[in-house]
């Protein structure tokens, strides 16, 4: 073991604690104490008091970020630090054990008031001592600073067969003993060393010379290194089979560009979680990797596409899969923008955004122009109804906006999830246009701009109803007191027949009439007893329904396609497809009906028109 309590402390030096790593950034005096003092930057920044000012006075700065800023102490020099260890010492402390142990007597442990021996603890200890043999070494942790200190054995000779090799957490200060240690390893194909503080990497002679010692390793682990990006770079153009790179908690705001590298024409994923980006741009560099196919953005800040009148990125053509959970996105045209930052996406992670969370936060898509009463339930999407999550409604206006996802938060899309999901978009838009009065056409031009499936969904759904609910009315004037409804009634035509006439009657009903009075008007009007009407309110949305997923003959289900093709007639699909019909989809028109009762009739329709369907009963 090499001793590091020998009073001899320099700048930059890594310590452990008790097992907490630091770096020395301070050694002298400090104002109002007596004696010297270290002035060490805790690795993990809770654990200190400051950030390297004690009162009003700054000795030195930390490389940490974390707010609040406590990652610095001022230690005594005199304090015993954990001892370090090279490579070979923590692999055959790790998975040798100590010999000396072997040799005594089986240890005595007393429980529920009765002794018992340790037995067969030596074999395991055998068993792992067969350090030639070891695949996957996990030495995080245990104060390594080099990689031998003259034993005659090298590691090549005590372990020549590791794949992967973790040494994640030591008290490496240059990236020059990773290089030792490696090239004595040419089976490793996986190399991590998180939480290590190197220093001076782009002066590392060792790591210019390092060109064969990771000629084999496809894996490369620098997080929370707080390597620059240039950096991060520097050290990636060794390994020139690279595939996957992580990179994540390195305080990382924007990437550089990327000069032509060996890593540039093999990375296929890229990890970047726990950064701080901020704009989508701020990874415009990577564009230069044509063959990235996962970019992991897991827990930044990231709100807005691009920062300023800059023009959004364009990723690579084989990147499918984004994950962006876990950061500030809050506008749904961050969602819409998504194809063309990303032209191959099919795989998509989001959960965790403020917009995930509350799909209505978004409120671009509100209609503020014109007051309106009804404005805030139509335009604002008040949920998808039915009891619909606002999760499941974020879940489903994301996949509608983006045609081409194949996953969304791990759950692959089916034909079904995808036609739902366009359908209930479908009635949201219709729910804006709602709101909007009529001949306002500049503002249901700037709405339709906000949602550029549109046309695309209209021609494959059929343009759903529009019900518009009016402009704002003063409550003093009687046409603030009468609701303009359509009574529409089809007779049968005879016994049971599909041929029987369609009648429609306008009627201005007052909102302060109850049922029993309306059915009277109709009664009155198609020449039937009142008490034999049914009145059935028909709101031109659709409503997510359970359990609409039947069987056929045959005991298999039938695909919503299928169930299309038995449609008879055609016209638009959302007004005219029967319910039974859709065997393969969960929607279903929202009809009311008017159940007889005191209830005034303005409180169980919305707004100041109203479509009702008139049945015998």
């Amino acid at each position: 073991m090499l001793d590091a309590n020998d009073g001899y402390a320099s700048v930059g030096q890594r310590r452990s604690y008790d097992g907490a790593l630091c770096t020395v950034r301070y050694i002298g005096e400090v104002a109002g104490t007596a004696g010297s003092w270290l002035g060490v930057e805790w690795d993990d920044p809770s654990r200190g008091k400051h950030d390297g000012q004690h009162k009003g006075v700054r000795y030195f700065s930390c490389t940490i970020s974390k707010q609040p800023p406590t990652a610095a102490s001022f230690i005594r020099p005199t304090r015993p630090a954990d001892e370090s260890q090279t490579f070979l010492t923590a692999l055959h402390l790790k998975y040798a054990g100590d010999p000396v142990e072997d040799q005594k007597p089986p240890r005595q442990i007393k429980f529920s008031g009765k002794l018992a021996e340790e037995v067969g603890f030596e074999k395991v200890r055998r068993k792992q001592a067969r350090l030639d043999e070891l695949q996957f070494v996990i030495l995080d942790g245990l104060q390594v600073v080099c990689a031998t200190d003259g034993s005659p054995q090298s590691i090549g000779q005590v372990c020549p067969k590791v794949r992967e090799l973790d040494l994640s957490r030591n008290l490496f200060e240059r990236f020059g003993p990773v290089v030792e240690i490696c090239k004595e390893l040419p089976l490793l194909r996986s190399l991590r060393v998180n939480g290590n503080r190197f220093q001076r990497v782009l002066e590392d002679e060792v790591l210019e010379s390092a060109s064969n010692a990771f000629s084999g390793v496809t894996e490369l682990a620098l997080e929370d290194t707080l390597f620059s990006w240039e950096e991060v770079c520097h050290i990636a153009t060794k390994f020139p089979l690279l595939t996957t790179l992580h990179a994540g908690s390195n305080q990382l705001t924007a990437l550089t560009p990327i000069q032509p590298a060996p890593f540039t024409a093999t990375l296929v994923s890229l990890h970047l979680e726990f950064n701080e980006f901020a704009f989508l741009s701020s990874l415009a560099p990577l564009a230069s990797i044509s063959t990235l196919r996962n970019l992991l953005l897991k827990g930044n800040r990231i709100s807005t596409i691009s920062s300023g009148s800059s023009s959004p990125p364009v990723f690579g053509p084989n990147l499918q899969y984004v994950d962006l959970s876990y950061n500030a996105i809050t506008t749904w045209s961050f969602i819409d923008a998504l194809p063309i930052c990303f032209p191959a996406l099919t795989s998509l992670r989001l959960t965790h955004n403020p917009l995930y969370s509350n799909p209505d936060l978004d409120d671009s898509t509100a209609i503020a122009t014109t007051p309106n009463h009804n404005q805030g339930q139509a335009a604002g999407g008040g949920g998808g109804g039915g009891g619909i999550s606002k999760t499941d409604e974020a879940y489903m206006l994301i996949l509608a906006r983006l045609p081409s996802l194949h996953t969304l938060n791990f759950s692959a899309v089916t034909p079904a999830d995808r036609a739902d999901a366009e359908m209930f978009y479908l009635s949201r838009i219709a729910r804006q246009l709602a709101a909007i009065p009529k001949g306002s056409v500049e503002v249901e031009r700037e709405v339709l701009k906000r949602h550029p499936r549109w046309e695309e969904l209209c021609r494959a759904y059929g343009e759903p109803a529009v019900v518009r609910r009016g402009g704002e009315v003063d409550p003093g004037f009687l046409e603030a007191r009468l609701v303009r409804v359509d009574f529409y009634y089809k007779s049968s035509g005879g016994s049971g027949g599909d041929g029987g006439e369609s009648r429609v009657v306008h009627v201005q009903v007052p909102k302060s009439f109850d049922i029993y009075a309306v059915k009277g008007i109709v009664g009155r009007v198609f020449g039937m007893s009142p008490l034999r009407v049914k009145l059935v309110w028909e709101t031109g949305e659709w409503d997510p329904v359970g359990g609409l997923d039947e069987v056929d003959e045959d005991g298999e289900e039938e695909d919503l396609e299928a169930a299309w093709e038995r449609r008879e007639g055609k016209g638009d699909v959302l007004a005219e497809m029967p319910e039974l019909e859709r065997k393969g989809a969960r929607w279903v028109k929202r009809e009311v009906e008017l159940k007889d009762g005191p209830r005034q009739f303005g409180y169980c329709v919305d707004g100041l028109e109203a479509r009702i369907r008139v049945e015998r009963c």
